[in-house]
This record gives C-alpha cells, structure tokens and sequence, in this order.
C-alpha cells in the first residue's frame, strides 16, 4: 500500500496515496458541519451557525473536528482498513505543533509510519529545487520562507496573517459599493473572485481602471444580476499594494526581497532566482506576469525570478505543490526507514518526531 499524503490547508484538504506526477486523488473543503447531540446532520438551514474550521489560518485550532476529519479522508477517501493502517506524511505550514499531531496519528490512528515535513521544502522539491524561496499565499496566511538545502531558514522566514479569505471580504465590500442593492453572500464572493479575478499589468495600469474598464455582468444563484469592472483588479492588486487593505506594508515582491537580506549574502542569489509561488491565489491571471514585473523594479541588486514547475508534473502545480513534494519524499523516507515507527514512538514518544522529521 502505497504512504498516504495529507495536506491540511485553512481552505482545503489534498490527500492522496503518495504518486508524485498526479494530483492528489481529494481535494475537499477543511471547514465540517459539527453533529447535533443526537448524532444526526443539522438541518441545512442552520449549517451557518454549526460549522467548524479544524485549521485557521494555517494552524490547527480544533483537534477533534481534525480527527473526525481524518477519519473521513483515511478510512472512507483513501479506503483504508481498520486494524490495517499504512504511513503517512503530512506537510506542515511553519511552525505546527508536530508532537501533537504524531500523537494523534499514532495513538488513536495506529498507524504504521509517520512523516512530517515544511512546506516550503516540499514545494521546492514539487520543481526540482532543494533551495530557494518560497511565497505561499493561502487561504488564511501568506508565508515567505527561504530554503538552503532543504532547511528552512526559519530567522528569515516571514509569516502575515491575510491571505485568501481577506481578499474576498475586500472584493465584498468593493462589490458591495458597486452594486449598493444587491445583497451577495460571501459564497457568491468567493465564486466571483475565482471566475474574475485577475491581476493589472502594474500600478498604472491598475489606476487607469478608474476610468476605462470592461463591465461584465453576473448572475447570482438567486437570479440577481451584477456588474463587475474595476473590482476584479482589486484582489490582485492588494498583494502588490497592500494599502488596499488598509495595511501598512509592503507589497509582496518587497517582502520577499526583505526577507532573503536577512540570510547570509552569499546565498541571495540562489534564494531570489529560484522562487516559487504556491497557493491558489497565486495562479490568478496575470499574477505571475505582474510579480515578474515587481520583481524588476524591487530594491534588490539580485531580482527574483520564478521557477516553472517541469513539464511532467500534473497542472495546476501551483494549488497543491507541497502535496506533490511529499509524494515525492515520501518515495525516499519510508523506503529507506527514515520515518517515525511504531517502534520509535512507543520507545521515545511525541518528541521522537524532532529527530526524525526535519
């Protein structure tokens, strides 16, 4: 039986046995429906006021309802067996609080072998890199993490606690101002911002959508119609400037490059020429094109490139690339009895997973 692969983000869930050059065999929404006393499903009405977020902006803030979905994905996804589990790997965002989950897959998973790894080397591993830079906007977080030879350079590393969700509550509220009589839930948004969103070549191009911008029509589940112009710019561009957001920072190439200046000179260079985006936000159109073009007018002597995953690799690399680097990896640990064991934990316990996973 092939390892299980598990990458639990604040949005989605990608898990799949671990086959590198496929994508993850589920994708599936993080956020649950929580039981009613009886144990059956809420009325749909009331999902609203029930629901529950295992995993908020990257870090895993409800235990149980990760269990109940665990069990979900490993026993009715993956099809395993009760009595009979296998290995897994789980990518982690930076700093997860790895002893606890090892404990909850050993202990109450029983399961036969445990990895861990970051992030950001596994999506470096998913384009054939060992070292460079990561920039993974997510759903709840944006994380910009340096790699020297699969270590991250957690000193360096920097974490900023927007991302996906808070892009969509601006589109909200810019909708909102441009359609003052509609009512559009943040559901609709989300699907708005997915269809249309998209980024402007640069910051003059974007100011220029003031006056001249293509209006497209939309039509709501509900039957009601909106107009939407300017705003699908607007998501993009918060991430180059963030004042859209009312926050005072710098816009994400800058960030990046503030980052790799606080890592040995002598690896800049390598850092800032093998970035690699993650996160789907980061495959709207035009993003790329217009952090390339950040990237040439960024304080650095040493301009970021970005590494284009290989041809082989599955599409859409961008959304699940550190699922892909753990099927890779785990390719490499388990074979080579480089992983946590049963053996190990019950010898050592939780803190066995810092000398093993690294």
């Amino acid at each position: 039986m092939e390892a299980a692969v598990v990458d639990a983000g604040s949005k989605f869930l990608k898990a799949g046995p671990a086959i590198p050059d496929q994508a993850p065999s589920m994708m599936i929404p993080t956020q649950m429906k929580r039981m009613l006393e009886d144990g059956s499903m809420a009325d749909n009405s009331l999902c609203e006021d029930i629901t529950v977020d295992p995993v908020v902006r990257g870090f895993i803030r409800d235990w149980d309802a990760m269990e109940d979905l665990l069990h979900h994905v490993l026993y009715t996804g993956l099809g395993w067996e009760i009595g009979n589990e296998g290995q897994i790997l789980f990518t982690d965002p930076l700093s997860t609080p790895r002893e606890q989950l090892v404990q909850l897959m050993f202990e109450t998973f029983n399961i036969s072998g445990f990895y861990a790894s970051e992030q950001a080397v596994l999506s470096l591993y998913a384009v054939g890199r060992i070292s460079g830079c990561t920039v993974d906007i997510g759903h709840g977080k944006i994380d910009i993490a340096p790699v020297i030879e699969g270590a991250v350079q957690h000193i360096a590393s920097r974490r900023f606690e927007i991302g996906g969700i808070d892009l969509t509550k601006l589109l909200a509220q810019e909708l909102g101002k441009s359609n003052p009589l509609v009512n559009i839930s943040m559901s609709d948004v989300e699907k708005v911002k997915e269809l249309y969103s998209c980024c402007a070549e640069d910051e003059l191009a974007y100011e220029k959508t003031k006056n001249s911008c293509q209006i497209e029509k939309h039509t709501l589940p509900d039957g009601q119609v909106i107009t939407i112009g300017r705003e699908k710019y607007t998501v993009g561009e918060a991430l180059f400037q963030p004042s859209l957001l009312s926050l005072d920072a710098h816009g994400i190439v800058e960030q990046l490059v503030r980052s790799i200046s606080t890592v040995s000179s002598d690896n800049h260079r390598q850092l800032l020429e093998n970035t690699v985006l993650c996160g789907g936000t980061a495959s709207m159109p035009g993003f790329e094109e217009r952090f390339q073009k950040e990237a040439s007018l960024c304080s650095s002597a040493i301009r970021p490139a970005l590494v284009k995953p290989p041809e082989y690799m599955p599409e859409n690399l961008t959304m699940y690339s550190a699922w892909v680097g753990g099927a890779i990896l785990a390719k490499v640990v388990f074979p080579q009895n480089q992983h946590v064991t049963k053996a190990d934990y019950d010898e050592t316990g939780p803190s066995i997973v810092h000398r093993k996973c690294f």
